[in-house]
């Protein structure tokens, strides 16, 4: 069968990170190829995909933006993809892509005991190479034609959601544990760290889950702001200052460096997984307020003084529970036009025009269709 394997390298690791999304395509280590098609274990079910969506954390792989801390929890070269919605036996379904102590046939960690496989604690243990689906040597992600998956980590598409939507249920559910941690007043302003897919269908789960407040965004690029806009946001800001002014921050001057505020957002969301946004968060956030991370930071160097100074909480969040996942799914038919953050589709042979396409910032969430 047909699919997209991520082979890296430590030189091409180095030299994509020393150039990032200038990095030329054909040094970026993926490529189309013929690979047999996997044996399900036993109790396991084959899933022939019809859309994998491209995530933030495969571009980090791919313009080596990871950070090499995270690498003994996954296994490479691997067929990347964990946005995955497919078909059994002519039944749609989407795929929590996780493989916890139940999948690598281990007795349950205290984590998975307590229902949050997304924190499992044998994640590099057990009868698979480290990692979740899209992460693993062993077993295929959804940048191929088929893969193979515990029955219990499938899920039926609710009747009238298209493709488009359901693809997304992976990403929704990073966004639902995270809010479930995170807690917002429900009256409270809370502010959105970037406008791509996370950022989005964070706007989209806050209402969805009948938050009242205020609800602002930080969009970089106009396709953002536009479709922030269509999803019913009405604070859509340019830039941290435009954003601050909103909420009659009070803005000083440093000796050096950028501008900081007294006043600010109560809750802010970082979305967009950079430095320079997480910088922004800590900037942006009032006085005793919370932070969530859901982007992907990855690894630099940020001066966290504001951070002791002002009295903040930072509360990280990766994955979900099954529960999480779950919870993604029935949100899935109330969600709607949630499929417009899908702005591209491609087949796999056109994954450079993909990666293209994310470079010049011309879309959201891209998504291959196997076949």
């Amino acid at each position: 069968m047909k699919a997209l394997l991520f082979t890296p390298s430590v030189p091409r690791y180095l030299l994509s990170r020393s150039l990032g999304k200038r990095t030329p395509l054909w040094l970026v280590p993926l490529r189309l190829v013929e690979v047999p098609e996997p044996e399900p274990p036993e109790g396991w079910v084959r899933v022939r995909v019809r859309l994998a969506g491209v995530c933030g954390s495969d571009l980090a792989l791919l313009f080596g933006k990871s950070s090499p801390r995270l690498s003994p929890f996954f296994s490479f070269p691997a067929v990347l993809g964990h946005e995955i919605v497919g078909e059994v036996e002519g039944q749609r379904v989407v795929v929590n892509p996780l493989l916890s102590c139940r999948e690598r046939g281990l007795p349950l960690c205290p984590r998975c005991a307590e229902g949050d496989e997304g924190l499992c604690l044998n994640v590099a243990e057990g009868r698979f190479s480290p990692g979740m689906l899209g992460y693993c040597r062993d077993l295929p992600g959804g940048w191929a034609e088929g893969i193979v998956v515990h029955p219990e980590r499938v899920y039926p598409v609710p009747g009238g959601v298209p493709d488009e939507r359901a693809v997304l249920a992976e990403p929704l559910a990073v966004v639902l544990r995270g809010l479930r941690l995170f807690s917002p007043e429900p009256d409270a302003p809370v502010l959105v760290i970037g406008a791509g897919t996370i950022g989005l269908l964070s706007l989209v789960a806050l209402r969805v889950s009948g938050h009242r407040g205020p609800i602002h965004i930080l969009a970089r690029h106009r396709v953002q702001a536009r479709l922030a806009r269509e999803l019913g946001v009405e604070e859509v800001h340019r830039d941290a200052g435009e954003a601050a002014e909103a909420v009659r921050a009070k803005g000083y001057r440093p000796a050096i460096g950028a501008r900081v505020w007294r006043g600010g957002f109560p809750y802010v969301i970082e979305a967009a997984g950079s430095h320079s946004s997480f910088a922004q968060a800590l900037s942006l956030v009032a006085e005793g307020g919370k932070i969530l991370l859901l982007g992907g930071t990855g690894s630099g160097r940020w001066d966290l003084s504001l951070l002791w100074f002002r009295g903040i909480l930072v509360q990280g969040s990766y994955t979900y529970s099954a529960e999480d996942f779950r919870c993604a799914v029935e949100l899935l038919p109330r969600a709607e036009g949630m499929e417009r953050v899908v702005t591209h589709v491609f087949p796999l042979e056109a994954w450079r025009e993909a990666l293209g396409v994310i470079r010049r910032r011309e879309g959201i969430k891209v998504a291959f269709k196997p076949a």
